[in-house]
């Protein structure tokens, strides 16, 4: 039986399982790309907790700051606690797919399925949920402006066996098997053709807000921090503990001792490793951290800051020259970083109704079946030297 085959057989076994009731909800949307079309400090702030409504002991919580600190990520308060100051309006789940299909720096669909089952039974419940995925040549709009933007990353390959597989192919059956997943867990996913997905959920999210919801973005990406606010907290699977938990505005002004409006400046001027981003150190070696967070913080935003650099001094030497002689090189930074809200898609009420959870357990234990089994074959197949090999 071919990869194809089986996938179709995997997604045919759940609807006999248990039919989901999706006629609703569109399983992938996808538009033309707009954009073509237009020319450290820290402080304990209280017992950690986490989605899963467990507290850790003191001295547990203690042992697990150093890894929360290099993770940029710390558990919720308590309940009461977390959402004391954030009025009572009904909160909208944006879940940011790609990253949960990676152990570590590794493709695995077996991450997907342990994240999304503990995401669903632990944190959104009945909430309702948008998934989004990056759309293909979402990073084109970035790399021209900076050759370098996420030229480190893999892409998200399925486990496929090599002999079988070709990139194109491979891609696209792990994102099928994703949103199918997802389309059964009343779930709709949005990709739009020349996008990533961070810039997709920030459009949605200044969508929700203006209709008065609360919106939680699911993601381990420190990008979405600049979108923190009252009414926008994240929500990040942290490894060590096996859990998700709770980010918020009151964790990241304890983190970084600013505001989120603040953070975007920041890493322009810090630059970002990880994305491929290089920061205004590498021009200048002493401009670091503690030259930065200073400046932000006393002018906000990096163009009121560099405005300010452009007519008056505004502080030591190198750090003005730096401000004075670097400043398109930190717009284009800027530009880079930024996520943009201006996406051609519009959120549609039917996405933001309670969410039907009752098929959770069985979709989702049936796909880590398949999972498991396709695994087995596979090794199998590595034991019998003339053997078909097996789609994992």
């Amino acid at each position: 039986m071919d990869s194809i085959s089986k996938i179709t057989q995997f997604i045919s076994s759940c609807d006999c399982l248990y039919p989901a009731r999706i006629y609703h909800l569109p399983s992938l949307i996808s538009v033309p790309n707009s954009r073509t079309k237009k020319a450290e400090s820290w402080r304990v702030i209280k017992p950690l907790f986490s989605a899963a409504n467990g507290e850790q002991s003191a001295a547990h919580e203690e042992a697990l700051l150093p890894q929360l600190r290099r993770n940029g990520g710390s558990s919720v308060n308590d309940v009461g606690g977390c959402y004391d100051k954030i009025p009572r309006k009904r909160r909208v789940f944006f879940l940011d797919v790609n990253p949960l299909c990676y152990r570590g720096s590794t493709p695995s669909l077996d991450s997907f399925a342990h994240w999304i089952s503990i995401f669903f039974s632990q944190v959104s419940l009945n909430d309702p949920v948008v998934a989004v995925l990056d759309g293909e040549g979402g990073n084109e709009y970035r790399r021209q402006l900076l050759p370098s933007y996420k030229t480190n990353r893999k892409k998200m390959l399925q486990q496929f066996p090599a002999a079988e597989r070709s990139t194109t192919a491979s891609i696209g059956r792990s994102k099928k098997l994703v949103m199918d997943v997802l389309q059964k867990c009343n779930v709709p996913v949005v990709k739009i053709e020349g996008h990533e997905a961070d810039d997709v959920v920030a459009t949605l999210v200044h969508q929700v807000l203006h209709k008065g919801y609360r919106a939680v973005i699911a993601s381990p990406d420190k990008d979405f921090k600049q979108l923190i606010s009252e009414d926008v907290q994240m929500v990040i699977p942290v490894q060590e503990l096996d859990r998700w938990s709770f980010y918020t505005l009151k964790h990241y002004i304890a983190q970084y001792n600013c505001d989120p409006q603040s953070d975007l400046s920041l890493r322009c001027i810090l630059g970002d490793e990880i994305d491929g981003v290089p920061g205004i150190q590498h021009l200048v070696p002493g401009f670091g951290r503690k030259t930065a967070l200073k400046l932000v913080k006393k002018h906000r935003t990096l163009e009121n800051l560099l405005s300010a650099a452009s007519v008056r001094s505004v502080g030591r030497q190198y750090a003005q020259e730096a401000l004075t002689k670097y400043a398109d090189f930190l717009r284009k930074n800027y530009e880079v970083l930024s996520l943009k809200r201006d996406v051609n898609i519009q959120i549609e009420e039917q996405w933001l109704v309670t969410r039907d959870a009752q098929n959770d357990s069985i979709i989702l234990s049936s796909f880590r079946e398949f999972l498991s089994k396709t695994r087995d074959r596979k090794w199998q197949s590595k034991s019998q030297p003339h053997g078909l090999k097996a789609v994992t």
